[in-house]
């Protein structure tokens, strides 16, 4: 009779971390950020972002919350940086960001300015544990 308990208890155990598992694989990376978020993604990672404050504003510093999520298949990134660029004036930002991981997966960049109007791109570049060569996703975005 102890057999079979045990046994019953050990299947309902794995039952519930199958069910944890498949509910964090269905939630939706970034799902814990708050505001507006954007969403990009590339073969290897999906990566969603918000600001603060929402919306940018030209001449004044921004954060991003960032969270990096990777791909089925991927064993994740071990490292992040950010920049942003304009990509026809061939310049980034006046200001470099510093950058700060709040948890597993979970980012903070603080310090950013767009320093004049125009055509933004946000630079994502990420490294994984067993990779030479870093992976890289961006976002365009208007400043007026």
């Amino acid at each position: 009779m102890r057999r079979v308990a045990k046994a019953l208890s050990l299947s309902c155990l794995g039952l519930i971390l199958v069910q944890a598992a498949s509910l964090a694989a269905g939630q939706t990376c970034g799902g814990q950020l708050a505001g507006e978020v954007t969403r990009i993604e590339n073969a290897s990672y999906r990566l969603a972002f918000s600001s603060t404050p929402s919306p940018i504003a030209m001449g004044t510093h921004f954060s991003l919350e960032i969270a990096v999520c990777p791909v089925a298949g991927n064993p994740g990134a071990n490292a992040l940086r950010v920049d942003a660029v304009m990509p026809a004036h061939r310049h980034g930002m006046n200001y470099a960001p510093s950058l700060r991981e709040v948890g597993p997966g979970h980012y903070r960049a603080d310090g950013l300015m767009f320093h004049m109007p125009g055509l933004w791109e946000f630079r994502f570049e990420l490294r994984g544990a067993h990779s030479s060569r870093p992976e890289r996703l961006s976002h365009q975005l208007t400043l007026d």
